[in-house]
């Protein structure tokens, strides 16, 4: 997909802040510092529209893109970072609840995984979660480009057993060599 126009809109905590244009949104989730950032900035061919940190938990807030003048990218606190207080975590939850059950926009959720890693219980209680309320998921294994390709398939082959459920598509992403990017696109313009 060419990306001509990339821009921040706001950083909502509560349904009242929303965009009211209802373009089509595709929310991007994930754990702290999974590379969820990078893989927005890939995907629009941008370095810095949204920030990295080498710090987790720096996104606190649902942070909204207007992509093309067509739809939104809407960034997703990062949940399981453990320095953040119980409080903190609780107001993130709720707000993330909201967002996913009341938002008649939302047509797919992102989850961004760490392909090194096995899914984390917070990553499976997403998944159930997005399921319960019948969102469609797809699952990016990012940091691809750190590990072997026969890793990569037994990766994606054992998500596939932890899903069961062949409708979620698991793609190994990399933000450095940007392998897949063409194919997320391609699967991404189907909702919208």
């Amino acid at each position: 997909m060419n990306i001509n126009k990339a821009s921040f809109v706001i950083s909502a905590v509560s349904n009242a802040q929303y965009p009211k244009d209802n373009l089509p949104e595709i929310a991007l989730a994930g754990r702290s510092n999974v590379g969820k950032s990078s893989f927005i900035n890939t995907l629009i061919n941008r370095k810095n529209l949204v920030r990295t940190s080498s710090k987790p938990g720096k996104t606190r807030t649902l942070n909204f893109y207007h992509i093309n003048d067509a739809f939104y990218f809407v960034d997703v606190p990062g949940y399981g970072y453990a320095k953040v207080s119980k409080t903190e975590r609780n107001k993130w939850g709720q707000m993330i609840e909201e967002y996913i059950e009341t938002r008649e926009s939302l047509r797919v959720v992102v989850l961004i995984l760490d392909i090194r890693h096995e899914p984390s219980k917070e990553d499976l209680q997403m998944i159930n979660y997005l399921r319960y309320y019948e969102i469609p998921i797809l699952i990016i294994a990012t940091k691809m480009d750190k590990i072997s390709k026969t890793k990569q398939l037994q990766y994606v082959n054992k998500m596939n057993k932890y899903l069961e459920d062949e409708s979620i598509e698991v793609i190994p992403f990399s933000a450095i060599t940007k392998e897949n990017k063409d194919k997320i696109w391609k699967i991404l313009k189907n909702y919208l």
